[in-house]
């Protein structure tokens, strides 16, 4: 069993209760949760530096072995992050610095996982501090391809069960699942500087930047906001049928992803695609009953 973590290791797994999905349910195995959790710890770490929400203090800079003035420094701690990664596939010592870099090397060589998904998860956070629109739905998509897609190869590794239909399946829903997510979150994002619906969209419905400002939508953003819904449900679709191809309870935590996909458009849509007072969340009840659709369909 892992140690008792500490801060600011246990200030980044806490949020883990937080997320739209479940990250490590309590019906997989204990080496699948412990494995997933490993994994959880490194994205949501990138992430954290990506957007500026590490715990106050400098502590992970240092840990990283930057200066506690370096933790501002967003480009500096992922170069410091992408470092530690290397660590964690060298047989040198003294291995990697961080916490949560040291909870990975177990997985990484119990699961034969490859480095290159976690690089692409730091590129997708080194891309968003140089870019903060994208101009058409292709330049999403190669973003998903880095910020998104790699998590599900990484649970089809965790748990042996990659195949290459299998991974083309698993991207189509986890790009569909960053897809709602930026839909959900058009407002938050907005504040970041950030806007992830395609400019060449945004001007085909005729919206502008300031209408996202808005304290709700017009129809012209509600309109964007249901095309982008509608591309999202396509791709759960395109991705669904990875969940009747596995057994067990790895067919329910792949069920539950797809499920959260479509209740969250579900909750979307009864919003009537206005997004900008806030997220649209499904209910729990609305959740369960997507998961037993799922399973029924793709069963």
């Amino acid at each position: 069993m892992s140690p008792e973590p500490v801060a600011p290791e246990r200030a980044v797994l806490d949020k883990a209760a937080h997320e739209n999905f479940p990250v490590a349910p309590f019906f997989l195995p204990r080496a699948w949760r412990a494995d997933l959790m490993a994994v959880y710890g490194f994205a949501r770490l990138v992430d954290d530096i990506g957007d500026g929400d590490l715990a106050p203090g400098g502590g992970d800079a240092v840990l990283l072995g930057l200066d506690r003035s370096q933790a501002g420094d967003r480009l500096a701690m992922l170069d410091a992050l992408e470092a530690d990664l290397r660590r964690v596939y060298s047989d040198r010592a003294p291995g990697p610095r961080h916490p949560l870099m040291r909870r990975l090397g177990p997985t990484v060589r119990r699961c034969g996982l490859s480095p290159e998904p976690f690089e692409r998860l730091i590129e997708a956070n080194r891309q968003d501090q140089r870019v903060s629109r994208y101009e058409s739905y292709a330049d999403l998509l190669d973003y998903c391809e880095l910020s998104a897609n790699p998590v599900g190869r990484l649970v089809l590794g965790i748990t042996g069960t990659t195949t290459p239909e299998r991974v083309r399946r698993s991207d189509a829903i986890c790009t569909a699942l960053q897809i709602v997510e930026h839909i959900q979150d058009v407002a938050e994002d907005l504040r970041r500087d950030r806007i992830y619906l395609p400019a060449e969209d945004m001007k085909r419905f005729g919206v502008a930047e300031t209408d996202l400002a808005a304290p709700a939508g017009g129809a012209q953003a509600r309109a964007l906001v249901a095309f982008e819904a509608e591309r999202a449900h396509d791709l759960l679709n395109e991705g669904a049928p990875l969940v009747g191809s596995v057994h067990g309870r790895l067919k329910l935590l792949l069920a539950g992803f797809v499920a959260g996909g479509r209740a969250a458009l579900q909750a979307v849509a009864a919003a009537d695609h206005d997004v900008l007072p806030g997220p649209p969340k499904p209910s729990k009840l609305s959740l369960l009953r997507a998961v037993g659709a799922t399973l029924r369909r793709e069963g």
